[in-house]
């Protein structure tokens, strides 16, 4: 797949990224550098290839899924310049 210039200005006005005529062919070709590595990267055989957290081997930590400290809203919310039933009360920011 490549990326034309009409495509990059499209993906520009998309992402609302202002862009000057002469910065589109480097970005074009950026953009297909960038494709062609992907695609690179779709050819690997990953067949029988085990998903990993980590370049290292070790299992992820786990703790129980247990609430430990429960009911203490009035505490959470004890140094709030303003609450109201348990919720912060914050200025109105859209209108």
């Amino acid at each position: 797949m490549a990326v034309d210039h009409a495509t990059v200005r499209r993906i520009a006005h998309l992402a609302r990224i202002k862009l000057e005529d002469a910065e589109v062919p480097h970005l074009a070709s950026e953009l297909n550098a960038i494709l062609a590595f992907i695609e690179e990267l779709a050819a690997v055989d990953i067949e029988g290839v085990e998903p990993m957290t980590s370049v290292t081997p070790m299992r992820m930590k786990e703790r129980p899924d247990v609430v430990t400290m429960g009911n203490i809203a009035d505490e959470i919310v004890a140094n709030a310049p303003a609450t109201e039933d348990h919720y912060f009360v914050v200025p109105k920011v859209v209108e």
